[in-house]
């Protein structure tokens, strides 16, 4: 790398904190001022996956080494001994950073780019003019009054006539109104101190007008927030908004109606996810585990084996999917392929309960 500096690197819980690329590959979402949104993003991604909102995620966190000149591009009155090297700074992430990560750890192609305030300003620069360096854009209060409002008046011809389809945006706006104002009056106010929210409604207004280009947008004004309170909020509700397409909702009613095929709905999902994601997302094998057995506690053993058999073909070499049907087969007092099945696993897998359990098996067949 051509520059020397300190990034954070988070590798999802799930995989044991290990960079280990056989242990499965996930998304990354890189986070501008690493130093201030880093334990936070990491946070919020680890509670969504455990709650199944989301897969697990790498998060890179960017450390600034001159923060002003990084994030901006060109000059501003307002910082005038400040020459932005924004671009510059962006080309080292696209072609420096990245790929680094994705030599070094399991990734995927799937990467989302977050930043607040002078970040927000170049997470919409990218999106304008680097629209394809990431799957999904969050913008924090971005700080779009800069150098004249330039990527709003930039926004005014690139979204008509860019093609956004497959990109994700989301925009929070902090509360920066003056008492008695609300978001329509603002917008008429000519106060510098409500440049930052008039110059992200106004981009707004540009993105209502150009819908046809096919962005996936959201934004929200956060009237409990200010500047600095709304990043965690913000980066919450955008991350729910960007993979707001992975959750799986099945109802109770439908897990106890005999006749729904659950293994069906969930390649369906899963398929639909991996073609959001652009490339092949499995059913989680914990969630498929969890459902398998649900399903053999309510003895809806046709539903119990088709799960524990799709874990299988998607994890063949899990010990602990073999461990399961076999759990299965002796639920339905078929002691053989019990038997079968607990071998396999102990062929892939050292599993104390599952030895335990096929010596019982095996002693009881000699009796």
């Amino acid at each position: 790398m051509s520059q020397q500096r300190k990034i954070w690197i988070h590798i999802p819980n799930s995989n044991g904190g290990n960079k280990v690329k056989d242990k499965g590959h996930y998304p990354v979402v890189y986070v501008l001022d690493g130093d201030d949104n880093f334990n936070t993003v990491v946070s919020i991604t680890e509670h969504m996956e455990e709650s199944g909102l989301c897969p697990p995620i790498i998060v890179v966190g960017i450390v600034p080494a001159d923060r002003l000149s990084e994030l901006t591009t060109a000059t501003d009155k307002e910082l005038p001994n400040v020459v932005g090297n924004g671009d510059k700074f962006m080309s080292f992430v696209e072609n420096e950073l990245i790929p680094y990560i994705d030599t070094n750890y399991p990734t995927t192609t799937y990467k989302t780019l977050i930043g607040h305030s002078l970040g927000g300003l170049t997470v919409i620069n990218t999106l304008l003019h680097h629209p394809n360096w990431f799957n999904a854009y969050v913008s924090l209060d971005a700080s779009l009054w800069y150098n004249h409002k330039k990527p709003v008046e930039e926004a005014k011809t690139i979204l008509r006539t860019q093609n956004y389809q497959g990109k994700t945006l989301f925009m929070a706006m902090a509360n920066r109104l003056e008492r008695e104002m609300d978001t329509l009056s603002v917008q008429k106010d000519t106060n510098s101190f409500t440049d930052l929210i008039r110059s992200n409604l106004e981009f707004i207004k540009i993105l209502n007008n150009n819908k046809k280009n096919q962005l996936r947008y959201s934004y929200k004004f956060y009237k409990d927030d200010d500047h600095p309170s709304v990043r965690l909020i913000g980066e919450y509700d955008a991350l729910r908004f960007v993979f707001g397409f992975y959750k799986l909702k099945i109802y109770d009613s439908e897990l106890r109606d005999p006749n729904f095929k659950i293994d069906s709905v969930l390649i369906a999902h899963y398929k639909k996810v991996s073609e959001t994601m652009g490339y092949l997302v499995k059913p989680d094998e914990t969630q498929v585990n969890n459902l398998g057995y649900e399903m053999l506690a309510k003895k809806q053993y046709n539903k119990a084996e088709n799960l524990f058999k799709l874990n299988i073909a998607n994890n063949p070499s899990s010990g602990n999917d073999y461990d399961s049907i076999g759990d299965f087969y002796l639920a339905i007092n078929n002691k053989a392929k019990a038997i079968e099945a607990f071998k396999k696993a102990l062929t892939l897998q050292a599993i104390p309960e599952t030895k335990e359990k096929l010596e019982k098996l095996l002693n009881e067949g000699e009796k």
